[in-house]
């Protein structure tokens, strides 16, 4: 995924933390606990203290969330010529989200759906027949559920955006306005600690301090987001408001993600890790080191490594190949990061690091996830 940044000014980058989209990751760790590992506890604990008028109220609308993330949880992004930024409290957030119009409120609520409507040239639901019953076939490939709510909504925005406000601001007084308090701190400082590294050090120090799933071209004017989307946007658009907003998550962790639609501002919300946790490795080096283990003489070489440190003799009469065989095989394994190598006397022992192996299932998980 693309993001046009040519020309851009610092000053139109901006980090800053959002309430709402907050409460949207945390009703998401709710429904797929699976996710996010780190907060089983808090999730377990707010299920169970849910009353049990809410809990359905969150099941019936849990699409907008579990499997993917809609952008009404983002509304600032959607207000042309905006400045990026989201509201100090939840309910600032959700006056915002009553600025949008019906067209990009219906867009962002279907998105579950109609991810066709991220087309530039898309038509709306709300006043294009054809794309009117598009939306209700693919939400009747998802359950009854989704018709429902489909159907409301496009026979009425109003009633339904009111529906949504009133479950959100019924989760903050159940569950979310405590854990605002706690999560807001570390947010907080996490964006103002990288508003000061962009200030001082530049955009390259300052995204690269975001994720490594974030490359920047600056000759090109682009920045690649790893993201299993093939998408383009711009965060240089006038009629749009020029400008990208990063916004840190406790709850989102692993998940990136990037608000992309045609006449919104470019959003990116990055995970805020636990300290105790290693970074995860790029989508790339991972398939390194898979497409590495897959070589049928090289698992074998590991089977070695993993108990001790051997020299590429060793190996070659071990597995009776030549020492050449055996330094093309280790090289792989060395370009993966897979194996350690260290020097004792005039011999080269390589040994496999046992912590990056340990560490491919997670990996895994968390690229896929992202």
């Amino acid at each position: 995924m693309d993001i046009d940044i040519a020309g851009l000014p610092a000053d139109r980058i901006v980090f800053a933390v959002s309430p709402l989209a907050e409460l949207g990751d945390a009703l998401h760790a709710l429904s797929e606990p699976g996710h996010h590992p780190g907060v089983h506890g808090w999730a377990t604990a707010t299920s169970a203290a849910l009353e049990p008028g809410l809990a359905d109220r969150l099941l019936e609308a849990e699409f907008l969330w579990r499997h993917s993330f809609s952008d009404i949880f983002m509304p600032y992004a959607g207000i042309p010529g905006g400045d990026g930024r989201p509201g100090a409290t939840l309910a600032e957030d959700l006056d915002i989200l009553d600025r949008l119009d019906d067209e990009r409120f219906v867009t962002a609520a279907l998105e579950f759906t109609c991810a066709g409507l991220y087309g530039e040239d898309a038509a709306s639901p709300l006043s294009d027949p054809a794309m009117r019953d598009r939306a209700l076939e693919l939400a009747a490939a998802r359950g009854p559920r989704q018709v429902r709510f489909t159907q409301r909504l496009l026979a009425d925005p109003a009633p339904v955006r009111r529906w949504i406000r009133r479950l959100f601001e019924d989760c903050d007084q159940a569950f979310f306005a405590d854990t605002w308090r706690r999560v807001s701190v570390q947010l907080v400082a996490d964006a103002r600690y990288k508003t000061e590294v962009l200030r001082h050090k530049g955009v390259r120090e300052a995204l690269g301090a975001v994720s490594t799933a974030l490359t920047l071209d600056e000759e090109a004017g682009r920045l690649s987001v790893d993201k299993l989307s093939e998408a383009r946007t711009t965060a240089v658009d006038p009629d749009v408001g020029t400008g990208l907003t990063l916004m840190p998550s406790s709850f989102g962790w692993p998940h990136l993600m990037v608000v992309y639609a045609p006449g919104w501002r470019p959003v990116i919300q990055y995970p805020v890790r636990l300290p105790d946790l290693p970074a995860p490795a790029s989508v790339e080096l991972l398939q390194r080191r898979m497409e590495a283990l897959a070589h049928p003489m090289r698992m074998r070489l590991c089977r070695n490594l993993a108990r001790s440190a051997y020299t590429t003799g060793e190996l070659a009469d071990a597995h009776r190949i030549t020492a050449p065989e055996v330094s093309r095989h280790l090289s792989v394994l060395k370009k993966a990061g897979l194996i350690t190598t260290r020097r004792r006397g005039r011999y080269v022992l390589h040994q496999l690091d046992l912590t990056v192996v340990a560490r491919i299932g997670s990996d895994f998980l968390e690229g896929v996830l992202r």
